[in-house]
């Protein structure tokens, strides 16, 4: 099996969205292909607002951890560094398309649209079947010493 970016880079995060050491977390696995960042996840039963269709709260966390490691990717290539920055949200904001299924897989994607030397802009999408059922457009941050989250990963 290919290793994540989070299991490759954060094995020991205990993030709710991402954290590949916490049981109880949403456990997003973020693949880069090409000029993309990719997931794909399967909702469980708990997860819904009410049957069939996905909490609004899960929905933006998903956008939100996916778009970081986004961040977190293209801020370690444009740098040369070795490993990801530690990254954190400054803003995100969600726009929910349509309801978002929660009995079936669902697909995240994002990019990057626009980065300078310790910030990325990230554009993100979550849907099933085709369908865009959410988006999400985010500024992340690389978080320097002193920060709370600074060597978290």
């Amino acid at each position: 099996m290919t290793e994540s970016l989070q299991e490759r880079y954060a094995p020991a995060s205990t993030c709710f969205g991402c954290g590949p050491a916490n049981a109880k977390g949403l456990r997003i696995r973020s693949f880069v292909e090409g000029d993309i960042v990719v997931a794909e996840w399967v909702p469980e039963p708990h997860h819904a607002a009410f049957p069939g269709v996905l909490n609004g709260g899960i929905v933006g966390a998903l956008l939100d951890c996916h778009s970081n490691w986004t961040a977190a990717d293209h801020l370690m290539h444009r740098s040369g560094a070795e490993h990801v920055p530690s990254c954190v949200t400054a803003e995100y904001a969600v726009k929910m398309r349509a309801p978002t299924p929660s009995d079936r897989p669902l697909r995240l994607e994002a990019r990057v649209v626009e980065s300078v030397e310790d910030r990325a802009t990230v554009e993100a999408t979550l849907g099933a079947a085709g369908v865009v059922t959410a988006t999400c457009r985010g500024v992340f941050v690389a978080v320097k010493p002193g920060h709370p989250a600074y060597h978290r990963w």
